[in-house]
């Protein structure tokens, strides 16, 4: 009997041994599967963020496609002949593309600076119009841009001055915006903005002080002119 119970004895602590043996084993198994689970959900997460990443650079590539390609150049071509149409072909074609994408870059509607235009030249857009003499000069090109505020609209734009430049009617187009960006900024609506363009800055304040506001016909007739094409053409 004692040697029976001995023998129970040994295959019990044999037993035992076994199963602390397998315990640890299994525990060494489950601490190296979690490791590798923890691994995994880390490079799982790591992937769905370069995936995220490249969605966005896609989408962003996407766009930066549409806007400098055929849906840019679409819009820009649609955008022009609506203004060389408007103007009986005196506004050519080439002007017209070039003010279009000048909008685009400076976000002003390119209605604002036609009407502008045709305003100030009285509806001829002639690049080489010479206004009538005021006392603080005259006036140059289809922007009507006067020789002591032209240096320093190119000056901020960062490009060249001479006077033969402002019957260039893309030099016009370009300084017209550059002053136009600059007003509205400084002044923050088309009101004051345009009627500083059309009188100067010291007229603009001579104008507020006298009637306490700047709707002047001049920019009450290039706004309501504008916004009205922009209805009448399902403009952007």
């Amino acid at each position: 009997m004692d040697q029976q119970h001995s023998q129970l004895f040994k295959q019990l602590i044999v037993f035992i041994c076994i199963s602390t043996i397998f315990t640890v084993i299994s525990y060494s198994y489950l601490q190296e599967n979690n490791q590798l689970d923890s691994r995994n959900n880390h490079l799982e997460a790591e992937n769905q963020k370069l995936t995220l990443e490249n969605d966005y650079l896609d989408s962003e590539q996407l766009l930066d496609a549409k806007k400098n390609s055929y849906y840019s150049w679409t819009y820009v071509n649609k955008q022009a002949n609506k203004l060389v149409k408007d103007s009986n072909g005196k506004f050519k074609k080439s002007w017209a593309i070039y003010l279009v994408q000048e909008a685009e870059s400076f976000d002003i509607s390119p209605y604002i600076a036609y009407e502008l235009f045709r305003v100030e030249t009285g509806n001829t857009f002639d690049p080489n119009l010479v206004g009538p003499e005021t006392k603080y000069g005259k006036a140059y090109g289809m922007g009507q841009i006067m020789k002591n505020t032209a240096p320093w609209i190119a000056e901020m734009s960062g490009i060249p001055y001479n006077e033969e430049l402002l019957f260039n009617p893309y030099y016009s187009i370009h300084l017209t915006f550059v002053y136009l960006d600059f007003l509205h900024k400084q002044y923050g609506n088309w009101d004051k903005a345009l009627t500083a363009y059309h009188r100067g800055i010291g007229g603009l304040k001579n104008y507020l002080d006298k009637n306490g506001h700047a709707k002047s016909w001049y920019a009450l007739e290039i706004k309501n002119n504008a916004e009205d094409y922009k209805q009448f053409t399902n403009a952007k």
